[in-house]
């Protein structure tokens, strides 16, 4: 029997695309997500480890349902989040990190269903004999227009970026944010080092009534 062959979303979808010193306005289609909330410094909050923790074995159970059951094969997708605050210079400037809220996610295909999704976490809570799977959730994130580039270094030094994103290039292009920070983590922090990470930073804009494009 001939396996299906495994779809690699970051390759064929051009959400994931971005490039170093370059920002880039695109739509982002609606995309299908497994997500865990909370609040906190990432560095150290024990809540953000254990929403990792939760996330990646349904994210795996889904994966081998869909090529056991439905032959559709496809590469799990990295680790990504929304980020925001009440005062967004926590991001910029202060990096109070203490004072972020955070969403942690990661990208399914739009044919996991919600019997899918209730499967595989029933099955990773038998499995494991823990609750955290629980509080995982099936949500779509529809951002629409942002603008999005590619940062290299360590999640500390994207300050001048954001910074060169939200006061300069947004503004200047008669854009306001909407929306929340996102990004996207193609690399892995245990195998990379600092200086190396792959990161794409994402924030939804819309334009000013004045400076609508035609």
């Amino acid at each position: 029997m001939t396996r299906a062959t495994k779809i690699d979303f970051k390759k064929t979808l051009d959400a994931y695309s971005a490039r170093h010193n370059t920002f880039r306005t695109l739509v982002v289609p609606p995309l299908t997500y497994l997500m865990v909330d909370g609040r906190g410094d990432p560095n150290t909050a024990p809540e953000y480890a254990s929403a990792i923790t939760a996330l990646y074995p349904v994210a795996y159970a889904l994966k081998f349902a869909s090529r056991n059951n439905l032959d559709r094969d496809y590469v799990v997708m990295p680790l990504e989040a929304l980020w925001w605050a009440d005062d967004m210079a926590s991001f910029t400037t202060a990096r109070d990190k203490a004072q972020w809220n955070w969403t942690t996610m990661i990208m399914v295909p739009d044919w996991i269903d919600r019997t899918m999704f209730e499967s595989a976490v029933a099955s990773v809570r038998a499995k494991r004999g823990s609750d955290a799977s629980t509080e995982v959730r099936l949500e779509t994130l529809d951002e629409g227009l942002c603008v999005q580039t590619l940062h290299i270094g360590s999640y500390d030094d994207e300050t001048s970026v954001l910074a060169e994103l939200h006061q300069r290039h947004i503004p200047d292009s008669g854009m306001t944010m909407t929306g929340k920070h996102h990004e996207i983590y193609l690399s892995d922090p245990r195998r990379v080092a600092p200086a190396k990470l792959r990161t794409i930073l994402r924030q939804p804009v819309e334009y000013s009534a004045e400076s609508t494009p035609l």
